[in-house]
């Protein structure tokens, strides 16, 4: 079975990657035959750059982003992406476990989705911000446009717990009580 976690550099999707490894990848757990064991994909979807226009000063100025400023921007962020899929990576390999990375161009949740399909996913797991109804009426959301249109199973892990003090548990790399983090920090150049 093709398992894919859906990565950004939020805490939830931190979050769902733990789960991913502890709970389906458990250390000094050994299949019987290779076969078994599930192939880990991690997956990154890069949201498309639309050029901008800012309005600046009085009314009717607008300074618009050039051509050569809006591919530096894009390096940038393909850089980035590729940057926090290899830290993923790295932590997978603190486990014991090897991950390939798959960077996804568009918009989130269809990319997400898409890229399920493509692989033959047989689980695509997600995290969540835990927003409530009404926050994902308003701001939309990937892991509920993943549950209802991929093909197969979705896993959308929950954020962490909050703390007495209404901190979310783990959404810190500096707090994070889980070994996976610990030994190989996500938010870590």
């Amino acid at each position: 079975m093709k398992v894919l976690v859906a990565l950004d550099d939020s805490g939830g999707s931190h979050h769902a990657l733990d789960w991913v490894l502890r709970c389906l990848f458990p250390v000094g757990d050994q299949p019987a035959t290779e076969e078994a064991r599930p192939d880990l994909v991690l997956v990154h979807a890069l949201e498309p750059l639309h050029h901008a226009m800012c309005p600046v000063g009085g009314t009717g100025s607008a300074v618009y982003g050039a051509p050569s400023i809006m591919q530096s921007v894009r390096a940038a962020r393909k850089e980035s992406a590729r940057n926090l899929l290899d830290r993923a990576k790295r932590v997978c390999h603190t486990r014991g476990v090897s991950a390939a990375a798959v960077l996804v161009e568009g918009e989130s949740r269809e990319a997400l989705y898409r890229a399920a399909e493509d692989a033959g996913a047989g689980l695509l797991v997600v995290g969540s911000r835990g927003l409530g109804a009404v926050g994902r009426a308003f701001l939309g959301s990937v892991s509920d446009y993943c549950v209802h249109h991929a093909r197969c199973p979705v896993m959308v892990v929950p954020p962490p717990p909050v703390d007495k003090d209404g901190q979310r548990m783990g959404s810190s790399p500096i707090r994070c009580q889980s070994p996976c983090f610990q030994q190989g920090c996500l938010m870590a150049e």
